[in-house]
């Protein structure tokens, strides 16, 4: 079997996605699938990153809606030479330039591949009610009626990654009727082993944080992530308590909004802003902190949650992330029910007075419920297997 993923970018500052397909593709070859991927990044643009398969980049698309012409032609020339297509993500062209290739094919008695779409979350309704998002709402609607609902539609199956997640999509818009609805799971490559090279490179990044307790938050520093709220409870906490953790906020600092979360935690010397942290660096911060934190507004899967546990470490989230469930049956973290930074700061307050060993013993669960449950190699044979069997 030949699989094609289609995204519109593999830079890995773009968040979780790419990152996805980066975990599965050495799984899906191990089951004897051949991968590739096309995507709308100019082709000297350099991840930084040694990618074990073939991509093909070819170029910018316009507005939020990624539009490229390049990829209608690219696909007529190719798309006859892939068993399946595996499309990530929604509201960009490339869904809509697929269906269209496709209903080609269909007209000219061609071979026709498999298309599975995965929304990663973007269906969520969350989207279409946030207070702060109406007008993106409004351009969603849009989008729906004109391409994204024919695409949805004609897909040969929906894949979702966790049950949650399929559930939440079938209550948010009017004509959402999809041939097939499969959760097929998620989950990350099993991580490094700890070295004191990881240490010796985070520390790089966060010299203040050196020999010091400190929590984590790695994720893009985005007004979903509730970074705001973060910032906010741990302010109070640490002008009345010194003896808190160091809190630690890693991710892209080029934005407007990142620079004003900055801003707004410049009077406090214990929060850290490292900027984006990848290799070493990054397990550092996973491996050497005391717990992980992500009070999310909304998050489909996470992957950052997902490698804390897997480097045994406890992770506060919210039931806005949709593999809450599985994390509060595996007791491997807590989890808030709204977010706000009263309740975010009475569950730090909770946790700063948790034993090393209370914490170790609940990193060690998450381990485990990461172990059963997000095993990138587990996920694989479902994702290839479901794939020969549509």
């Amino acid at each position: 079997m030949k699989l094609l993923h289609v995204i519109s970018s593999m830079n890995p500052k773009t968040g979780g996605p790419s990152q996805g397909i980066r975990n599965l593709n050495p799984f899906i070859t191990k089951n004897s699938a051949e991968v590739e991927v096309v995507c709308m990044d100019e082709e000297y643009e350099n991840y930084h990153l040694k990618d074990g398969f073939l991509i093909h980049k070819i170029g910018k698309g316009i507005t939020a809606f990624h539009y490229n012409h390049k990829l209608d032609s690219w696909l007529a020339e190719h798309i006859g030479n892939y068993d399946c297509l595996s499309l990530h993500g929604i509201w960009q062209y490339h869904n809509y330039a697929v269906y269209r290739a496709i209903q080609t094919l269909k007209k000219n008695n061609k071979k026709v591949p498999k298309v599975i779409i995965m929304a990663h979350g973007m269906l969520d309704p969350y989207f279409q009610k946030a207070p702060d998002r109406k007008w993106k709402a409004l351009r969603n609607e849009l989008v729906w009626r004109l391409t994204e609902k024919k695409a949805i539609n004609a897909a040969d199956a929906l894949f979702f990654t966790c049950e949650e997640e399929l559930l939440l999509a079938r209550t948010t818009f009017k004509g959402y009727h999809p041939k097939k609805e499969i959760n097929v799971g998620y989950g990350i490559q099993k991580p490094p082993v700890f070295t004191v090279e990881m240490k010796t490179a985070f520390d790089q990044f966060c010299p203040r944080v050196e020999a010091k307790k400190y929590w984590l938050f790695i994720s893009r520093i985005d007004p979903k992530k509730g970074v705001d709220e973060l910032i906010e409870a741990y302010n109070k906490l640490t002008q009345e308590n010194h003896s808190m953790p160091e809190l630690v906020i890693a991710g892209p600092t080029d934005s407007a909004y990142s620079q004003q979360m900055i801003r707004k935690a410049n009077k406090n010397p214990h929060i850290h802003f490292p900027g984006m942290l990848t290799g070493d660096s990054k397990w550092g911060a996973f491996y050497g902190c005391d717990a992980y934190l992500l009070p999310s507004h909304q998050e489909n899967f996470g992957i950052a949650i997902v490698e804390a546990m897997a480097c045994k470490k406890p992770v506060l989230i919210t039931k806005n992330i949709n593999i809450w469930r599985e994390i509060e049956v595996g007791k491997g973290g807590w989890i808030l029910e709204t977010v706000h930074p009263d309740p975010i700061g009475q569950l730090l307050l909770y946790i700063v007075i948790q034993t090393d060993e209370e914490l170790v013993k609940k990193g060690e669960r998450a381990y485990e419920t990461y172990s059963t449950r997000f095993d990138v190699e587990d996920c694989a044979g479902v994702f290839v297997n479901t794939l020969k069997n549509l």
